[in-house]
């Protein structure tokens, strides 16, 4: 079983990662779970996405926010 990344590896991994391949990434991820970038995607509502997926990508993306 693979070890869980804490919090602080998971943000200096991402943090490690050109930009180009942090949006790769987020691509991926996002034609995984069958989204499109953009504000949405029409027909459907919150409650029809894997709420664990988006909890994934929201810790992606905030991992990319700009350091202060």
């Amino acid at each position: 079983m693979a070890k869980q990344e804490t919090p602080e590896e998971r943000t200096a991994r991402f943090r490690a990662l050109s930009s180009d391949k942090r949006k790769s990434l987020i691509r991926k991820k996002l034609n995984a779970q069958g989204l499109r970038e953009g504000s949405g995607v029409s027909g459907k509502d919150l409650s029809s996405y894997n709420k664990e997926e988006i909890i994934d990508l929201l810790l992606i993306t905030k991992c990319l926010s700009k350091k202060k």
